[in-house]
């Protein structure tokens, strides 16, 4: 029997496997749209003491012994007439206001490359194409030509064996 055993092996089916191969070229060109981003900051104001009393007096009012308000007009803050006095003589004291006028309200969008009266933002022109190219020949050779500022060109090859 162990001399059938080789014979039998000889007529065994062969191994089989799907091998696909794909190859892929590709080209990309960009060239970037005008964009303005802005951010508008709000005002803010504090006020901190140790040992003092402070006392504001509004317009045409008598004073009262508070911080008051901010004012705003336009979304734009103004700090009160604020006061301190030392409350008690001889000892130590402390005081510290702190105001940040925030921006106005602006009711159009800035146009791109024009400087808005806002306190952050960013502006950048539109790309130009100049002489922005891409191509793929027969033999998948990516060839890339520069544009002018804002843009981009990008080539990619792959090449792809998948065995099942």
């Amino acid at each position: 029997m162990w001399k059938i055993i080789p014979f039998l092996l000889l007529f065994a089916a062969p191994v089989k496997a799907d091998i696909t191969h794909k190859l892929t070229s590709s080209v990309q060109l960009q060239v970037n749209a005008a964009a303005t981003n802005v951010e508008r900051i709000g005002s803010s104001y504090s006020v901190s003491g140790n040992n003092v009393t402070t006392q504001y007096t509004p317009d045409g009012g008598s004073a009262t012994n508070s911080v008051g308000s901010m004012t705003i007009a336009s979304g734009v803050g103004s700090i009160p007439t604020l006061s301190a006095v030392q409350a008690t003589a001889g000892e130590s004291f402390s005081f510290t206001q702190s105001f940040t006028q925030g921006d106005a309200i602006v009711s159009s969008a800035p146009t791109v490359g024009a400087v808005s009266p806002l306190s952050s933002q960013t502006s950048t022109s539109a790309g130009t194409a100049g002489s922005l190219a891409g191509t793929i020949d027969s033999s998948s050779t990516i060839t890339l030509t520069g544009g002018g500022a804002g843009t981009s060109a990008t080539g990619q090859f792959v090449s792809e064996i998948s065995i099942k």
